[in-house]
């Protein structure tokens, strides 16, 4: 599977997650070219705010793995990631994130805070954006669509 399988395996998470009500937004861990864990949004459904894409999978991975960390692992996910998973993503030491659309309300890698960028972010995973933006952005644009007349 090269990367862009996995970004439409994201793109999967997160159309099941727009159909439980859920801000659809996917994501996918991805180990020695092993899927680890893949998961959509679960905060409503868990009553969970911390229950983002990236935490539900980085959860699952970890203990997919037997441990705290996820080094060398990918993180595949349909929107880029907010502050607070970007510090997750960090604290797990993933070594690469590859998301779609751009977040410029909230979003924590290239966009707001850049948590990767601040001095005090232990660890700096590489980032590459874009990729199958338009139908992520896509997905959250119509699913907003029908709650934001």
């Amino acid at each position: 599977m090269n990367f862009t399988n996995h970004m439409n395996q994201a793109l999967s998470e997160a159309r099941l997650a727009a159909e439980r009500g859920e801000v659809p937004v996917g994501a996918v861990i991805v180990l020695d070219g092993k899927v680890l864990a893949a998961a959509g949004n679960r905060a409503r459904e868990l009553l969970d705010p911390s229950a983002h894409a990236e935490v539900v999978a980085i959860r699952a991975a970890c203990q997919m793995i037997d441990s705290e960390r996820l080094t060398g692992a990918d993180l595949y996910v349909t929107l880029e990631p907010c502050p607070a998973c970007a510090a997750i993503i960090s604290a797990a030491r993933i070594a690469r994130v590859y998301y779609g659309a751009a977040d410029p309300k909230s979003g924590g890698i290239e966009q707001g805070p850049r948590m990767f960028s601040h001095p005090q972010c232990h660890h700096k995973p590489e980032v590459y954006g874009g990729i199958n933006e338009d139908e992520a952005a896509e997905l959250l644009k119509a699913f907003f669509k029908t709650r934001r007349p």
